[in-house]
């Protein structure tokens, strides 16, 4: 297992709906090419032997397109039950805005530049065309400074940047919350759990996948030069995605697709295939 927090314990830590669309539509062409390629050559064993590699390619291209997402670990801080707390069986977790604490909580709200996630979760057995409805989706990050609530030290009576949400006819969620610090040892990132079916998430059993959204690291430097970011900022210097402890093993699959300012938020959509 690896490590989410650098001085944490490790024993629980490893797009848009358009995009949907455009993928499918890049796959046809190049099926439609490889197909193509009889009646421009000629039906000769040699162009047969090339339509056949280029079928293959596009098959293989698909594949890999399609592949699942990285399993990760859940972190130290995942809130789930799996190391003591679990925030998924209180009422109010199933909500959009996770930036407020909610129920018994001490009721803070997290700070920092807006951000909208857009997670959208199909079936990676099929194309990856088929969105998976009625799935569950939780997601967890810490806050500006890197500190996660229910565990950290100031923070444990609160609950905030924590949420559940059911997946809708495009296999999608939308969660309205803060971008994350950066603290010592990870790269900027988000954990997310997807489950069967909201019941399984609620009663925090069942889970498909566990996995982790990264972020581009221009969008973060813009970020961590405002209010609030001063030490994420200090600590992204020292690090690299490529080296990071999670997604160093390759993270073109977990890295979101971000859009947006500082002044006016930003919004960050990955595809998921489970």
């Amino acid at each position: 297992m690896r490590s989410d927090h650098a001085d944490g314990p490790d024993e629980h830590d490893r797009g848009l709906s358009h995009d949907l669309p455009v993928l499918a539509r890049r796959r046809m062409i190049r099926l439609m090419a490889g197909a193509g390629l009889i009646p421009l050559v000629g039906c000769t064993s040699e162009a047969s032997e090339t339509s056949g590699k280029a079928a293959g390619g596009a098959a293989s291209a698909a594949a890999e397109e399609c592949a699942a997402i990285p399993e990760e670990t859940a972190g130290p801080f995942p809130g789930d039950g799996s190391n003591g707390v679990n925030v998924l069986k209180e009422s109010g977790v199933v909500r959009s805005d996770i930036r407020s604490s909610f129920g018994d909580s001490a009721g803070g709200t997290a700070e920092g530049v807006p951000l909208t996630v857009t997670l959208t979760v199909v079936d990676a057995a099929g194309d990856c065309g088929t969105p998976r409805e009625g799935a569950a989706v939780y997601v967890w990050h810490c806050d500006r400074e890197g500190d996660y609530s229910l565990y950290s030290e100031g923070a444990t009576e609160e609950n905030w940047l924590r949420g559940v949400q059911e997946t809708d006819a495009k296999g999608q969620v939308t969660f309205t919350t803060v971008f994350p610090g950066c603290y010592p040892g990870r790269w900027p990132h988000i954990h997310f759990e997807v489950y069967g079916s909201l019941a399984d998430a609620t009663a925090a059993t069942g889970i498909t996948s566990t996995s982790q959204l990264a972020f581009p690291r221009d969008v973060c430097e813009r970020v961590y030069k405002t209010d609030g970011y001063r030490e994420s900022g200090v600590h992204l210097r020292s690090l690299s995605i490529e080296t990071d402890t999670v997604f160093s093993d390759g993270h073109d699959r977990q890295l979101a697709t971000v859009e947006g300012s500082p002044q006016a938020g930003f919004t960050a959509a990955l595809v998921v295939p489970v």
